[in-house]
């Protein structure tokens, strides 16, 4: 059993066990959290699709922990001005591991 989850602006496909890295979510590590937007369920009995999400399906998760990613380097600059701009950038995350998902 399988379940595509949006969450971050982004889409996921899951199974139970699965461990991703999601965009930041407002909660603590060891707690648990609901997805809500399930686009689509696929079963053994075949492939059940939302118009745009499935009604009562849901995938829980713990969250196993909150952090940041690797820096990356933004450098702007204009050739022959004297135009440099360095900045760095680190994005939030969370790592979140499926523990069901409720079709």
């Amino acid at each position: 059993m399988y379940a595509i989850i949006k969450t971050g602006g982004k889409q996921y496909k899951v199974q139970e066990g699965d461990t991703i890295f999601v965009e930041k979510l407002p909660v603590e590590e060891g707690d648990t959290f609901t997805f809500d937007e399930v686009l689509a369920v696929g079963t053994d009995d075949g492939l059940k699709v939302g118009a745009p999400v499935v009604d009562g399906a849901t995938v829980e998760a713990n969250v196993a922990k909150n952090g940041k990613g690797k820096k990356i380097i933004i450098f702007k600059y204009k050739s022959k001005k004297g135009y440099r701009r360095k900045q760095g950038h680190r994005q939030p995350y969370t790592k979140v591991e499926i523990t069901k998902i409720n079709a």
